[in-house]
């Protein structure tokens, strides 16, 4: 396969999206978001990196049916009781994994530990974009690849999760 007909994969980090956008008052539809991805972006695999919670096994399920490959990384409570599972090194080491079959990567995160990893995704042209949840809450790490970067600020109206109302009879 030629290096020009390779497409675009998507590292996602689903627990930071998720908290960032419902931070701003609305939930992604991920099925409408994996669309937008392959359109705007060209992606073909789209990762998502999620914590594994045995009670979200039909959040998974649909999940994959719209097209995400997921990666899990187990969960715990911490002192508090509130659920940890941090997926940092496993997108770092997946978006290496498949370094070679991507043209670009679009990484989704406002994540400042993935610096080293935009550091060297950009300086071998193999970043297409960071997708940042929230301009207004990210790392300030980031700012020094501001022309890579893309605010899901003002996408709600495109992926915004809506419930569908019942028809009447």
């Amino acid at each position: 396969m030629s290096k020009n007909s390779l497409e675009n994969y998507a590292f996602i980090d689903g627990q930071n999206v998720n908290l960032a956008v419902r931070d701003l008052g609305w939930k992604v539809d991920w099925r409408r978001f994996r669309v937008y991805l392959k359109e705007k972006y060209r992606v073909k695999k789209a990762y998502y990196f999620i914590g594994y919670i045995e009670e979200n096994s039909l959040l998974y399920k649909s999940l994959q049916e719209y097209g995400y490959i997921l990666i899990f990384k187990p969960t715990f409570r911490n002192k508090e009781g509130k659920i940890k599972g941090n997926c940092d090194a496993e997108l770092v080491l997946q978006t290496m994994i498949e370094y070679l079959n991507y043209n670009k990567a679009l990484i989704v995160s406002g994540d400042g530990d993935f610096v080293c990893l935009i550091n060297y995704l950009s300086e071998q042209n193999k970043l297409e974009k960071m997708l940042i949840p929230d301009k207004f809450k990210y790392s300030s790490l980031l700012r020094k690849f501001m022309r890579y970067l893309v605010f899901m600020n003002n996408l709600k109206e495109k992926l915004a999760y809506r419930k569908h109302k019942k028809e009447r009879h």
